[in-house]
């Protein structure tokens, strides 16, 4: 009966992706739905890639977490101290830390406040053009800042892309490169990457938006053409389950760094007992960490991911369409 009321959510909204769930390491569920491609009809499946937008942030921190742990940076170690870059109207204060909490007060390429459609981007900066870090810093660089440092919580995009400068600098490799030897390998994710939209390998899903009066595209043209620190990588969802399993096996960062990076450090929502960490949402219930997880959202992209320590069970939930992902997330969740 449980199951009938996912497969009543998915047959509801018309989900496109793939699921998987385990609980100690056990498969309790796992089914795909819809197209990868719907020209060709060709189905999701259990090996389908899928992208995650924000949802690799989380790389980004484990990556800025490695960095530390090998003595080449601090969280305390300020932005203008290790990036050559000139930010005119920038508080010299911002540290790793700040970033790492969307707490640095800078300016966001994409204000959620403000903007509501992130296709808008793209009008002056062509999203063709969008194929690494340093592409993205011409939309904020000169922008002053939204709030003082330390301030208060505001989702920020930007300060990933610095974050991943950060890692190219103190590594002296390409972010992907980066993030592919030291997280995707070490963690055997071997169908991940961050792929260029316009040479996908294959059995990846493009991304579709559903227009109001039933016709629909793909978002080739509404995402940048290749993702980054911020978001945009493309992961199975066996693969983000060997993340998971990889970042609590301590294979990634010792145990100490690991909790460092999963500590709950700054209070994000009234309404909710939510924390961020470094690169990941924490929710806790009556004192105890009751989830940690990860979510991104694309046109033609929605994902959800999260761990929960009391059942030791990992879910994965990853759509090729803007919405969906949620719903059946919180389905199985119910469970």
């Amino acid at each position: 009966m449980k199951m009938n009321k996912v497969n009543v959510i998915i047959e509801q909204i018309d989900f496109s992706g793939t699921v998987l769930v385990k609980r100690n390491h056990q498969a309790i569920q796992q089914f795909s739905n819809g197209y990868a491609n719907r020209s060709y009809e060709a189905l999701n499946n259990e090996q389908t890639r899928f992208g995650i937008a924000s949802g690799c942030k989380i790389f980004t921190a484990v990556a800025i977490c490695q960095l530390v742990e090998k003595g080449q940076l601090s969280f305390d170690t300020k932005l203008s101290d290790v990036l050559d870059i000139t930010f005119p109207q920038f508080d010299r204060d911002i540290t790793i830390h700040h970033l790492l909490t969307h707490t640095s007060g800078i300016p966001d390429y994409f204000d959620e406040e403000v903007m509501e459609d992130f296709e808008e981007l793209w009008v002056k900066h062509p999203m063709y053009l969008m194929r690494s870090g340093s592409d993205f810093l011409p939309l904020f660089l000169n922008e002053p800042m939204k709030l003082g440092v330390g301030e208060r919580f505001h989702y920020n995009n930007a300060g990933y892309i610095l974050l991943g400068l950060v890692v190219q600098e103190i590594s002296s490799m390409r972010f992907d490169e980066y993030i592919t030897e030291s997280i995707f390998k070490v963690a055997g994710m071997e169908h991940s990457g961050y792929f260029a939209i316009d040479a996908l390998p294959n059995n990846t899903a493009l991304g579709y938006i559903d227009n109001e009066d039933g016709s629909w595209r793909s978002n080739i043209y509404s995402v940048p053409a290749k993702g980054g620190a911020d978001g945009g990588a493309f992961v199975t969802v066996e693969d983000m389950y060997r993340f998971w399993k990889a970042l609590y096996d301590f294979t990634l960062l010792s145990e100490q760094m690991t909790k460092q990076l999963l500590t709950p450090y700054i209070h994000t929502d009234d309404d909710y007992d939510r924390f961020y960490g470094y690169g990941v949402w924490i929710d806790i219930h009556d004192s105890n960490i009751t989830k940690y997880h990860v979510m991104g959202y694309d046109p033609g992209v929605s994902f959800h991911s999260a761990y929960y320590p009391e059942s030791d069970e990992i879910t994965v939930v990853c759509s090729n369409k803007s919405e969906g992902a949620f719903d059946v997330f919180k389905a199985i969740e119910t469970m």
